[in-house]
């Protein structure tokens, strides 16, 4: 018996193609035309996704010409994106669509005019041009419905309505859409990259991002800037680098470490770090740590704002601060300028001169020789003066480096020169609203006398390196052992700067004018050295006190104080008596160099003299050595430098003296002489 035949297996058929000779002509059609508008929205972004639509457009629906365009302004200024015609892209161009069929499209939906365009609409010039016959045309729109553009087609041929033209046509222009979309938004995103670039890079303040190795991963120009140092410098550098190499600041810099691998937030710490200049650099610290999808902490974003300025000025001000106390405390401790001792008539004419003037503003001249207590008086003006609740500022203007007399009076801004890192204060602005004490302000170089001049005449002056006048309510007392008239005839003093500050001359007494107030101060002094040491002392004998009424002081009352310091300290009993080497042989006058119709005092005059020793036995070198420095400093109320200065009366070098005082052990406290 014969067995069927097994039926055959079916056969897995693809999806229909255009070319597949089994499908009819017109279902063959449909597939060439969504092929087409397939591949023509399939490819590329931006202008080649365009051009690649339009000439995929007019292949599926068969026409010659496509546009896709946009409106880059209000409606009616279009502007094509990409231009088909026939067989070619053509350039894009601008143009206005007021009387055109395109401009119906901005009131939505599809316009179609399947024949006699040209009749229509003779103003539509690139139409007529072309012959064009049909037309259609639909708007596409974002998804909050605005119109972006239109995509249109047209046709020396009429277009007849189809309802697989308007199918594709539809597709097309959602593409379009969807492209112009998100084109607009990418540019929107470039824009605020842009500016958002352009403002991390340009801040004023330091921005960075800071990996868990402690390397900086990225950096502002501003951060660089700061630091002194390239961009590439910095990023790829460790942060703590830029940290002090000192206690405090590896101190600092491991408790921001810990907080970044804490994942705990800084904010506001104030940070110092070094400029690539080795310069201080203060900065406020704002630091977040980062984490990863499993909560490891990552990269931390921080930023510094620069307090350099406000750090140094605040030290700045703390020091001065602390300057003036430290001045008022050593005036009332070591010189007691609370209170003047004596009654002589001499003394009392000076203080009833005090008296009258200290209510005023009057700038006050004090002279006299060295020792007899110009600084006390001034003490004094000032302390009954409406001022006295405001500080006294003293400035020893002999004691000022030559470089910097006008930086320390008036003061001096940032970048002034070289070392000025931060602006500074002069003293001028420090006595604002009090005193101002020039002691030996003849020793004022002649650029700092103009600037002087100036604050007494406008009461304004210009910190070095500075643009803007300062204006200051300062009273001015000076004071100098010189004879400044004589200053001024001789051209080393202006002779302006000297009338005005002899509006209240004071002439102060020396030692040897007011002996009746010696046994005063003698009992004032001895009571004073001893309780500072510890020693109660009774009283000074009579022999002893006959001997310091008779001598002629020539360094006055600070010479008084240093031989009754040195008494006290050798003392042994209750009576300090005073030994006959502490004092030169009795002279009734002053010695030549401080009397004020002498020639200036020359070390040569002294050179020869023998040297007198209380036991007979000659002293060492070294001594005699050092003794006599020690005279010729407290002669010059220890000012080294300068035409009076020390190291000009011994005819040697200012840095030869400091060196010779050093290795002798000469300070100022080493009053007394072996």
């Amino acid at each position: 018996m014969a067995r069927e035949p097994r039926s055959a297996a079916p056969i897995e058929r693809g999806p229909p193609s255009a070319s597949d000779p089994s499908v009819s002509p017109e279902v063959r059609e449909d597939l060439r035309a969504l092929q087409a508008a397939v591949e023509g929205t399939a490819r590329g972004t931006g202008e080649e996704f365009f051009q690649s639509l339009v000439r995929h457009l007019a292949e599926a629906i068969d026409v010659q010409y496509a546009v896709v365009a946009e409106f880059p302004k209000a409606p009616p200024f279009v502007r094509t994106l990409a231009f088909w015609e026939r067989d070619r892209l053509g350039s894009n161009f601008e143009y206005d669509f007021t009387g055109t069929p395109c401009a119906e499209v901005v009131a939505g939906g599809l316009v179609h005019y399947p024949t006699g365009v040209s009749r229509l609409f003779p103003k539509a010039t690139p139409l007529v041009e072309r012959g064009i016959d049909g037309y259609m045309a639909a708007p596409f729109m974002d998804r909050n419905g605005e119109i972006l553009g239109h995509l249109a087609v047209f046709d020396k041929r009429p277009l007849p309505a189809e309802p697989r033209r308007s199918f594709i046509f539809r597709i097309f222009a959602a593409r379009a859409a969807a492209e112009q979309e998100r084109m607009r938004a990418e540019q929107k995103l470039q824009a605020s990259e842009a500016r958002y670039r352009d403002l991390f890079e340009n801040a004023p303040n330091a921005y960075l991002v800071v990996g868990t190795d402690g390397r900086v991963l990225s950096a502002n120009h501003r951060l660089a800037e700061m630091l002194g140092f390239h961009v590439d410098e910095v990023v790829g550098a460790e942060i703590h680098s830029f940290m002090p190499d000192t206690p405090a600041g590896k101190t600092r810099s491991m408790e921001i470490y810990r907080k970044h691998m804490a994942g705990e937030a800084v904010s506001g710490w104030e940070l110092e770090l070094r400029r690539k200049d080795d310069r201080p650099l203060w900065v406020n610290v704002w630091m977040e740590p980062s984490r990863d999808e499993d909560g490891a902490v990552g990269p931390s974003r921080a930023f510094f704002v620069d307090v350099t300025d406000r750090v140094m000025a605040v030290r700045e001000t703390k020091r001065l601060r602390e300057q003036n106390l430290y001045l008022q405390e050593e005036i009332k401790s070591d010189h007691d300028f609370e209170r003047i001792i004596g009654e002589s008539r001499a003394l009392l004419d000076v203080l009833a001169k005090v008296g009258r003037v200290a209510p005023t503003d009057a700038t006050v001249l004090i002279t006299g020789e060295t020792g007899t207590g110009k600084e006390l008086i001034a003490r004094a003006i000032h302390s009954t003066s409406r001022r006295k609740d405001r500080p006294l500022i003293k400035v020893n203007c002999a004691a000022l480096p030559a470089g910097l007399v006008e930086s320390e009076l008036f003061g001096h801004e940032k970048g002034a020169f070289s070392g000025a890192i931060a602006r500074r204060l002069g003293r001028f602005e420090a006595a604002d609203g009090g005193t101002i004490f020039l002691d030996e302000v003849g020793e004022l170089p002649p650029d700092a006398q103009v600037k002087l001049l100036r604050v007494l005449q406008e009461r304004e002056f210009d910190r070095v390196g500075g643009d803007a006048p300062i204006k200051v309510d300062v009273r001015v007392i000076a004071a100098t052992n010189r004879d400044l008239l004589q200053e001024v005839q001789e051209k080393r003093f202006r002779e302006d700067l000297y009338y005005r500050l002899n509006v209240f001359p004071l002439r102060l007494p020396s030692l040897r004018e007011r002996r009746d107030d010696i046994p005063a101060l003698v009992h004032f002094l001895v009571q004073k050295f001893g309780l500072r040491i510890g020693k109660h002392l009774a009283r000074v004998g009579g022999a002893t006190m006959q001997r310091l009424s008779d001598y002629s002081w020539p360094g006055n009352v600070r010479e008084l104080e240093n031989v009754l310091e040195r008494a006290v300290i050798l003392s042994t009993d209750s009576t300090p008596e005073i030994n006959l080497d502490f004092l030169p042989a009795q002279d009734s006058a002053p010695p030549q160099h401080l009397r004020s119709d002498a020639e200036p005092f020359s070390v040569a005059q002294h050179r020869d003299a023998p040297t007198q020793f209380a036991d007979g036995r000659p002293e060492s070198l070294e001594v005699v050595e050092r003794n006599y420095i020690l005279t010729v400093l407290h002669q010059t109320n220890w000012v080294i430098t300068g035409p009076n200065g020390a190291a000009t009366l011994l005819d040697i070098h200012p840095s030869t003296l400091r060196n010779r005082m050093k290795k002798l052990g000469i300070t100022r406290d080493s009053h007394h002489i072996r």
